[in-house]
């Protein structure tokens, strides 16, 4: 559980959180004190209708000239520290001694009594209490309504004073606590949430309420959950499941921003207004992707990122992940996101607690094991009778009695597993593509080569998600810290392997994807040619983009969500906000 003592509170709070916090407790938590930042179409619109009240201008006239002439200020500052309040107005409007705030928003009034939202009611009142303190003589504000060009006023009368002074006092008494308040429940605010993603409050909510499984080994579901001693049960009765919260599925489904891979060696990204262009030896543009459009960015080998370029992703927050010409992940650049400083301090208590890395490794472990179980029963020809010796080690993986036997247990499954794998590749490829078990540093056949160069554009995406939900990547519970290597997203690819990058493997080999032509000896190791990277990369991506049902919440995502859900889920089970290990295996 997270610590109890207080968290530490700036001294001046921004107006706009004191709207957040009447809004909905958990977004001004996770907005003001984890710093999550997600714009969608409906902030996006808010953009827009701002865009001339944005525009700084000359500040208001100074309080008590009563002979000031008429005026509108726009994008105005002031603090209170009375108050403990900062804010950045709108609009300030008035003549002579008198003033009023206006705010502007984006959508039309509501229909009860007063035209307007208590949130934004808070928000026009706590700027008019700043101004009030800097002198201002003030009785009422506005909201201006853009989608209905509707002024709504605003009445500073003393109820709202006091709702506005008891919504400031909930701000600093909830961004003290070192955990968000609990989510809303099946609440229509979260429909337009833009933090729907981050908070997940039906996920939450969910599996606060569901009981983890109680079955028995030999029952159907003891083989669907096999290995779930330290994990999330999936399997519920109908009378169970209609008690839950109701669960919406996440929009979108996919993700509109999507990776740009550059890996051939000369060639140079550089910056072309909000553009990334790929320029070849001979400077020609070969490849362009809009900067809001793109994910992160994947560079290979010699390829050359333009100083412009590398700060317009870091301003952006894209990442800038590296990697050597054979594939190798060095590690990646990104902006200065992540202020989630309690989550990683929790992580590393987590980490330094035997018992608490144990029975997370459980899990992971576990949830590996039944995943390879799945690929081997979907894809082998027959019913090889390795597969219940998988269900059965998954069992142990769930009870282990320390790290030495959960690692020993991992390498068992794996032998078995990989054993088998051979039997999975249904096209006949000749001597060139034998393989005779796991082999790396380097890929001793083609088959290991591609193994390894999906795991690392799969180590690679998972060390971004642990950075973008707030983890140090480096920091893991199976994997022990060790430097240069990123720990945690190890940890929480290993389920994901199978159905991630063994399936891609599969795919490529069994579709004709790849053949022995696309692939280079060198030394005792093998690799892949440049062509038979970027097949494989583009099979990796449709893989990524491919819509998956969520095996516990039910709705359909792409796999590259999925990654996020999961590690977010994580979070809010170091955090204490789940009791269980949430896991992700198919069936």
């Amino acid at each position: 559980m997270a610590a109890e003592t207080p968290q530490e509170v700036p001294d001046l709070i921004p107006v706009r959180m004191v709207n957040e916090v009447i809004y909905c407790p958990r977004r001004f938590y996770l907005e003001w004190v984890d710093g999550e930042w997600v714009a969608n179409a409906y902030m996006e619109d808010g953009i827009h209708v701002h865009r001339r009240a944005d525009r700084e201008t000359a500040g208001p006239p100074p309080a008590g000239d009563s002979e000031a002439p008429p005026f509108v200020a726009r994008s105005v500052s002031a603090s209170s520290p009375r108050l403990g309040l900062s804010m950045r107005a709108d609009v300030v409007e008035g003549t002579g001694g008198d003033v009023e705030p206006v705010e502007y928003k984006r959508g039309k009034p509501p229909k009860n009594l007063l035209r307007a939202y208590d949130p934004e009611r808070v928000q026009v009142c706590a700027q008019a209490l700043i101004l009030r303190d800097h002198g201002y003589r003030l009785e009422r504000g506005f909201i201006y309504y853009a989608a209905s060009r509707e002024r709504v006023e605003v009445a500073l009368d003393d109820d709202l004073v006091q709702l506005t002074l008891d919504a400031i006092a909930r701000a600093r008494e909830i961004a003290a606590r070192r955990e968000p308040p609990p989510p809303l429940v099946s609440s229509p605010k979260c429909d337009g949430c833009s933090l729907v993603g981050v908070c997940l409050p039906d996920e939450v909510n969910q599996l606060r309420a569901r009981p983890t499984a109680d079955v028995s080994p030999s029952s159907p579901s003891a083989e669907a959950l096999a290995g779930t001693g330290s994990a999330i049960g999936e399997l519920v009765s109908d009378a169970e499941a209609a008690a839950f919260p109701r669960i919406r599925g996440l929009t979108p489904a996919r993700d509109d921003a999507v990776p740009l891979y550059v890996q051939r060696g000369g060639y140079r990204v550089g910056l072309r207004g909000d553009v990334l262009e790929v320029r070849d030896r001979e400077h020609k543009t070969i490849g362009e992707a809009r900067l809001e459009h793109t994910s992160h960015v994947a560079v290979f080998g010699g390829v050359q990122v333009t100083t412009q370029a590398l700060r317009a992703l870091l301003e952006r927050d894209v990442p800038l992940a590296v990697y050597s010409a054979g594939g190798w992940f060095y590690g990646w650049a990104r902006g200065l996101s992540g202020t989630n400083v309690e989550l990683r301090r929790v992580q590393f208590r987590a980490a330094d607690d035997p018992a608490r890395s144990l029975a997370i490794a459980r899990g992971i472990v576990a949830g590996k094991i039944s995943n390879q179980r799945t690929i081997l029963r979907r894809n082998h020809p027959e019913k090889p009778a390795e597969l219940e010796r998988l269900a059965d080690l998954a069992r142990q993986a769930g009870s282990a009695g320390d790290l030495g036997s959960l690692l020993g247990i991992e390498g068992t499954a794996a032998r078995l597993y990989f054993g088998r794998f051979p039997e999975l590749l249904k096209v006949a490829l000749g001597p060139s593509f034998d393989f005779e078990g796991r082999s790396r540093r380097p890929p001793q056949d083609p088959i290991n080569a591609l193994l390894s160069f999906v795991y690392a554009l799969l180590t690679k995406d998972w060390t971004i998600t642990c950075a973008l939900v707030g983890f140090d990547p480096y920091v893991g519970f199976l994997h022990q810290p060790r430097f240069g290597r990123p720990s945690l997203a190890l940890d929480l690819m290993e389920e994901f392997r199978p159905i991630i990058a063994d399936s891609v493997v599969l795919g490529a080999v069994n579709g004709g994807v790849v053949g022995p032509s696309d692939f280079v000896r060198r030394g005792l190791g093998v690799s892949l040619t440049d062509a038979a990277r970027r097949r494989m990369i583009s099979a990796y991506e449709r893989r990524m983009d491919e819509l998956v049902t969520h095996p516990t919440f039910g709705y359909r995502i792409s796999y590259r969500r999925v990654l996020e859900v999961q590690a977010r889920l994580f979070a809010r089970h170091l955090m204490g906000e789940l009791p269980e290990l949430p896991t992700f295996r198919r069936r």
